[in-house]
């Protein structure tokens, strides 16, 4: 292995952006991952308008930075297109931009929310909410699975975790989409870095107004917990609570949202896995993990180095941005075998769908059991799914997945119709 002081700091940038959000809106990013695994998994990307960083493609060098969180950071934002005023904002306050051991005692206190009891007793409600729309699609004859199913069960969670009306979390979920440029909106367009800064000060601001409901009149929900709580013997600011509101808002909703959708592409499009899975030849929480992996919803994660470090054989300089692939490390040849290939029995399957080390995703458990109380009720009422209409991905770099599923979903004993 080569020392880092002999690594090459070779900076000639491949000539493939593979953070170009058209890529994965209009193009097929597998052959570009595949090829960039191949030729070079861990190579410079100078495309970026906010400057050069390094992209990591492959599985073994991501665990690498994942896990030494002492050299690199995340305290410098974790998305390529976050901007300095609102990283210095965050840092140290939002648990996802703040490194340990202060990172340690925000998760403490968020982990509240995410008990084995509570995510537990959320099944019946998961299962109450999906009967119907299930149902109503299938009645429906065509639905877009997206809006209809995939975006209502991670609302609906969340304004059970913090005690809201689901209207206003239903508004929430909109700005949500459009703080992260990923919705195209009504009008078919890219949502401008204006329109996403607006929709990010009105949730800033909803959190704001519910913090104070809940100082004055606490329950028994993430928000008063937080409002409650103390890191390191110190209350939460409001700024910091506020923040970590709006993660969790994000990873709640738009993760389970991507993987939910992603899901059921992958069954259409697999038929044979979606056999053995009402078969029973595979087992729900073994799909889940399969799942995660072929979709892996959240495209990048950014650390930044704190001094300098070899990664994959290239020398990277302290202060310099690393961007970790998820997708692409998930679909690794040398970790995974056939990763192109939906396989619901692939064990063991060390996918990376939740990041790794001290940062692990903290509503992993949630997400997990949102997804296979999806799989059950899908099996209970429906026999095949397929496509009505075009599939339309989202047009991000940050998060990968369906913004639109035009399904038929087809209840036992129905027959599909002639031609």
């Amino acid at each position: 292995m080569t020392r880092a002081g002999e690594a090459t700091a070779d900076r000639v940038p491949v000539p493939v952006d593979v953070a170009d959000p058209d890529l994965y809106a209009d193009g097929d990013p597998l052959p570009v991952w595949e090829r960039l695994r191949r030729e070079a998994p861990v190579h410079w990307n100078a495309f970026h308008p906010g400057g050069g960083f390094w992209v990591v493609m492959t599985h073994a060098p991501a665990v690498q930075v994942y896990r030494d969180s002492d050299t690199f950071s995340s305290e410098r934002g974790i998305r390529l297109t976050s901007a300095p005023p609102a990283i210095d904002a965050a840092a140290g306050k939002m648990m996802i931009v703040t490194d340990p051991p202060r990172h340690g005692k925000l998760r403490r206190v968020m982990s509240s929310g995410f008990t084995p009891r509570r995510v537990a007793a959320l099944e019946d409600t998961m299962r109450r909410v999906l009967e119907p729309l299930v149902d109503r699609v299938i009645e429906r004859g065509s639905a877009d699975f997206v809006s209809e199913v995939a975006a209502i069960l991670p609302a609906v969670i969340v304004c059970h975790l913090m005690d809201v009306p689901l209207e206003e979390h239903e508004r929430l979920t909109r700005l949500t989409s459009k703080a992260f440029g990923a919705s195209l909106g009504p009008s078919g367009c890219p949502v401008t870095p204006v329109e996403s800064a607006e929709a990010n000060t009105r949730i800033f601001l909803h959190y704001a107004q519910l913090l104070q409901r809940r100082r004055v009149t606490p329950g028994d929900d993430i928000v008063s917990a937080l409002a409650q709580g103390r890191a390191g013997g110190e209350a939460l600011t409001d700024t910091e609570i506020i923040m970590n509101c709006n993660g969790l808002l994000l990873g709640a909703n738009e993760t389970t949202r991507l993987a939910s959708a992603g899901g059921l592409l992958a069954l259409i499009r697999h038929p044979g896995q979606w056999r053995r899975l009402r078969e029973g030849a595979v087992d729900v929480d073994t799909a889940v993990e399969e799942i995660l992996r072929y979709c892996s919803p959240a495209m990048h994660m950014v650390r930044v180095a704190r001094r300098d470090a070899e990664v994959g054989g290239r020398l990277v300089r302290a202060g310099e941005r690393v961007a970790l692939w998820n997708p692409s490390a998930n679909r690794d040849e040398a970790f995974f075998a056939d990763p192109n290939t939906l396989d619901l029995a692939r064990r063991p399957n060390r996918h990376l769908a939740f990041g790794l080390g001290s940062h692990f995703c903290i509503g992993a458990a949630l997400a997990r059991v949102e997804l296979a109380v999806l799989l059950r009720v899908l099996l209970a009422k429906v026999s095949a799914a397929e496509l009505t209409g075009p599939v339309r991905m989202m047009r991000s770099n940050f998060m990968w997945g369906v913004e639109s599923l035009p399904v038929r979903l087809r209840p036992p004993g129905a027959r599909k119709a002639a031609g």
